[in-house]
């Protein structure tokens, strides 16, 4: 039986659909429909699908329904939604769950469009949102009340790598009747503890590390059945946000190999972190794998690893940080993360840009700040390169 395969196992043959010509590889259905036997079973279809019944790609695909049983498989949901994009999963989730009156309660620091949506998005609809500091368990408790419909939270920070405690945070949510609603990205879902820690919803932006190649968008809801089929799929179907079956083919290869790569991701960030930590030049590392970062044993605590992603808080502020980034080699300058090349991004400056000055400083995103992804290249280079770009500054 799948359920008892080792998760990279599962991470290459759960869920895989053979046509009849036997094919290796899964096969890219690049239909937007399908064709019935007779009136009657197309009556019938639209009645109530079956399994492996599909009638319009906005609804279901057969390359698309793999990726998503995959992806629960690996996240330990009964069920998945593929979405066009991350960003898709997250607004289709939050609002297909929400109405006007309904109160949530979220993390403030948020990735911009995740912010957007809270801030501008749902509260033009009559949906009520109080930000807290994810890390305080306290503001938590303060602002969850009865009647609160869900909480929303990064399990790690966009961009300053806070660590929630998701367990307490679940805890919390669960004893006034809210949902968990959980962006996962940071996390990634080879460390992913979230549903034994709580989670109700857990969202990925696969345009990350599940492709891993910066080549496609994608994003995925995982839960339960009911609340996938009852609750997105109904909205996702009719706003179009779904998942095309050529990136859904490209997520699956990038399925294959996520555990060997974020695993090998991980380690180089843990060792580019220590190497780099004490530099003169830098005002701090951040990465949870540190013992100095203020949530490292929680990270420990809820995490098999302590995910790709780092930070650099450069002394000079953003003039030494643009010297820094300009003269990089081997790290590559863009926005995106979870790729198989080093990223390096100036968040206030970009990801983050919109927001205020104020609020910036208040999450920590200082002129200062660089975010890395840290890719697959040999960890030598990585280290040779950004003290390269240290001396220069």
């Amino acid at each position: 039986m799948t359920q008892d395969w080792g998760k990279r196992t599962k991470l290459v043959h759960h869920g895989a659909r053979r046509s009849q010509y036997g094919e290796v590889a899964e096969a890219i259905y690049l239909t937007q429909g399908f064709v019935y036997p007779s009136a009657e079973a197309a009556e019938a279809r639209f009645l109530e699908s079956g399994a492996d019944e599909f009638i319009y790609a906005r609804y279901g695909n057969p390359t698309v329904a793999v990726f998503e049983e995959r992806i629960a498989a690996l996240e330990g949901t009964e069920d998945a939604f593929a979405t066009a994009s991350g960003m898709a999963a997250v607004s289709g989730a939050l609002t297909a769950m929400l109405r006007a009156g309904d109160h949530v309660v979220s993390a403030r620091a948020l990735f911009g469009s995740c912010l957007y949506i809270l801030e501008e998005i749902l509260t033009r609809y009559g949906v009520e949102v109080t930000f807290v500091d994810g890390t305080d368990l306290e503001q938590w408790r303060a602002a969850v009340r009865p009647g609160t419909k869900a909480v929303f939270l990064e399990s790690i920070s966009n961009p300053m790598l806070e660590v929630i405690d998701l367990k307490s945070v679940a805890e919390i949510a669960h004893a006034a009747g809210a949902m968990v609603v959980v962006d996962n990205v940071f996390t990634t879902p080879v460390f992913s503890r979230a549903v034994e820690l709580g989670a109700d919803v857990v969202i990925y932006s696969a345009t990350k590390h599940i492709d891993g190649q910066g080549r496609a968008l994608g994003g995925v809801i995982c839960g339960t059945r009911a609340f996938i089929r009852k609750t997105i799929e109904p909205y996702m179907k009719h706003t179009g946000g779904a998942l095309s079956p050529f990136n859904a083919w490209v997520m699956l290869n990038g399925l294959t190999t996520i555990d060997l790569r974020v695993r090998a991701q991980a380690a180089t960030a843990q060792t580019l972190a220590e190497a780099l930590q004490g530099d003169p030049r830098l005002a701090r590392v951040i990465y949870p794998g540190l013992a100095d970062h203020p949530q490292h044993v929680i990270a420990k605590a809820q995490m098999d690893g302590f995910g790709t992603v780092m930070a650099l808080e450069v002394a000079g502020g953003k003039e030494a940080a643009f010297k820094l980034l300009n003269t990089l080699k081997v790290a590559v300058i863009s926005n995106n993360l979870g790729d198989a090349r080093t990223i390096a991004t100036h968040p206030a400056t970009t990801t983050h840009q919109r927001l205020p000055d104020d609020q910036k400083a208040a999450l920590g995103i200082t002129p200062g700040l660089i975010r890395l992804s840290i890719g697959l290249e040999d960890v030598a280079d990585l280290i040779s390169d950004f003290r390269a770009g240290l001396e220069v500054i």
